[in-house]
């Protein structure tokens, strides 16, 4: 493997350390010690030693759901560019792709809670696609406004154009428009707050942890590390835009990349402690703002000249 497709392996090794750095932070803000930035780490390797018990209520679909949903999110991070870093894949049309995988394992980890026949799994299914079904837009259309003031299908191409001087040209107001409506994303599709408190046990009020309550074991783990990497599979759109720094080196740029995820990681930690989780009528008027955000982005790219 080249030297330039480092985003993959970086992935892979640092994602589980952005919750950890974030539940440090809310830990600081609520005065107390907290557990160590590494305890992610120690969990997932607790689960997979760990053995599964399967409800005989459930088939194949219930099994297939945490297989399938780390499989896409490592599908999306081989399309997805960190910074300067290029994607392990890139070609032309790779930003739906990149959705639209990311969609497939939303999917069977929805069809997974349906199968067990819980009422309160059922509750979480619906709750996450219709999330989805609002936050899918922002993020669509947020792509549409970067391809079409850069003039690239691809994401490594759209990243890789990118540098500290695009601010001041006609459309970076568009990009940090784009950048604003990505962040809002970033939070919905990772169950973190305001859209839901992924420290919560109350079934009635979760989103992402109800539809896993059945999962044990490896199967847990798997799902955990999915979420991890989804979280940084999101951030690494974020600081692409926020932090357009390029090195000139892969090594160098990986550093940059790795620096801004962990600022991401430290922002989200500050959110979630000084806001409250929204009320789920609030949820949907603030996904409809970032897919707001998103038009006025592509607007602005279409009137520049």
């Amino acid at each position: 493997m080249p030297l330039t497709a480092l985003h993959l392996p970086l992935a892979l090794i640092c994602a589980p350390l952005l919750p950890g750095v974030i539940n440090r932070v809310k830990a600081f803000f609520a005065g107390r010690e907290g557990q160590s930035a590494l305890q992610p780490y120690r969990d997932l390797f607790k689960l997979l030693r760990k053995g599964a018990v399967y409800s005989r209520t459930t088939t194949w679909v219930f099994r297939a759901g945490p297989v399938v949903s780390l499989s896409s999110v490592l599908a999306a991070l081989a399309l997805l560019p960190l910074g300067g870093l290029p994607a392990l894949l890139a070609f032309p049309g790779d930003i739906i792709a990149f959705a639209y995988v990311l969609a497939l394992g939303r999917f069977f980890t929805v069809t997974a809670a349906l199968d067990t026949g819980s009422a309160f799994e059922g509750m979480g299914a619906s709750r996450e696609v219709w999330f989805s079904a609002l936050s899918e837009p922002a993020l669509l259309l947020g792509l549409a406004a970067m391809a079409k003031h850069m003039g690239k299908l691809s994401l490594t191409e759209l990243y890789a154009g990118m540098g500290p001087s695009f601010l001041f040209n006609p459309g970076g107001a568009a990009l940090l428009l784009a950048a604003a409506a990505f962040m809002v994303v970033y939070l919905a599709e990772n169950s973190r707050v305001p859209f839901d408190d992924p420290n919560t046990h109350l079934e009635l009020t979760m989103i992402h942890e109800v539809m896993v309550l059945d999962h044990g074991g490896p199967d847990f783990g798997l799902i955990q590390y999915a979420a991890a990497l989804k979280l940084w599979a999101f951030g690494a759109l974020v600081v692409g835009i926020m932090l357009p720094v390029r090195a000139g080196g892969p090594w160098l740029d990986a550093l940059v990349g790795l620096c801004g995820m962990l600022l991401l990681a430290l922002a989200t930690g500050v959110v979630e402690s000084i806001m409250a989780r929204l009320r789920l009528i609030r949820v949907s008027q603030l996904l409809a703002a970032a897919t707001a955000l998103s038009v006025l982005a592509l607007m602005l790219v279409r009137r520049s000249p």
